[in-house]
């Protein structure tokens, strides 16, 4: 996996600086670290620049670490903060503290130790953003097999029933027991969606089914199930149909 992340240090004492920017480099997923030595130079860089973590310490010249933190937060509260300080005071800790700053270390601070924590805070939104990805990446999958199953029974996607009947479906795949509720919670749930009402989406949910029928692919509909389940002559209902295929959907997936 590529490095993804970016870190700012400002902190006065270069030498030390230098040692956590060379053991936070060679760990996995940070991609740069930018070094400064004032808060001025830091305040500019979290203005030019997008931050995953700001390490601090509270004691910079020109501009100090609360500030700092202050204006950070303005220009992204999302950014991460770890202060390393020689600030032992509980008044300064529950300062920060408010600030939302995520881990307070006292210098000396050990290079490993902080590496670590450095890695802790960045992994909870690395794994955020991986869980984001895999259920982007899982509807655009489930969107194509609705996509598929409409076609092949000859639902076309211009009548307003082919968008509540992909929603109804989905909804039924994350709750089954939706299906019991149909008029009482499915229907309004697509109709609070698009701006109309249940009935709106009962009746057009219906001319979708019947538009697929009298198009003729029963067979169609037959081999997506790989049974026999209906004729010419009869057609399900707007629940029977929607939980057929979301059966059918929770079976592929």
């Amino acid at each position: 996996m590529e490095k993804c992340f970016n870190l700012l240090l400002a902190n006065e004492n270069a030498e030390e600086s230098n040692l956590i920017s060379e053991k936070l480099t060679n760990e996995k997923d940070i991609a740069n670290i930018d070094i400064v030595y004032n808060g001025r130079d830091a305040l500019k860089s979290i203005t030019q620049n997008a931050y995953d973590l700001v390490i601090l310490d509270l004691v910079l010249p020109e501009i100090d670490g609360f500030e700092l933190i202050e204006q950070l937060k303005i220009i992204n509260k999302d950014t991460k903060v770890i202060v390393i300080s020689s600030l032992s005071s509980d008044i300064f800790i529950k300062k920060v503290s408010a600030l939302g700053v995520n881990y307070y270390m006292l210098k000396p601070v050990s290079v490993d130790v902080l590496a670590k924590r450095c890695l802790e805070t960045l992994e909870s939104d690395l794994s955020l953003h991986n869980n984001s990805m895999q259920s982007t990446e899982f509807n655009k999958e489930i969107e194509e097999k609705i996509t598929n199953i409409f076609i092949t029974v000859g639902i076309p996607a211009h009548i307003k029933g082919y968008q509540f009947l992909r929603e109804a479906i989905k909804l039924a795949m994350e709750n089954p027991d939706i299906i019991n509720s149909i008029t009482k919670k499915l229907y309004p749930s697509i109709a609070e969606r698009f701006s109309t009402s249940a009935s709106k989406v009962e009746r057009a949910i219906r001319h979708a089914i019947e538009v697929a029928w009298n198009r003729g692919k029963i067979e169609n509909i037959n081999n997506i199930f790989g049974l026999t389940i209906y004729t010419s002559n009869e057609k399900p209902t707007n629940g029977e149909f929607i939980a057929l295929v979301a059966d059918k959907m929770l079976l592929d997936v």
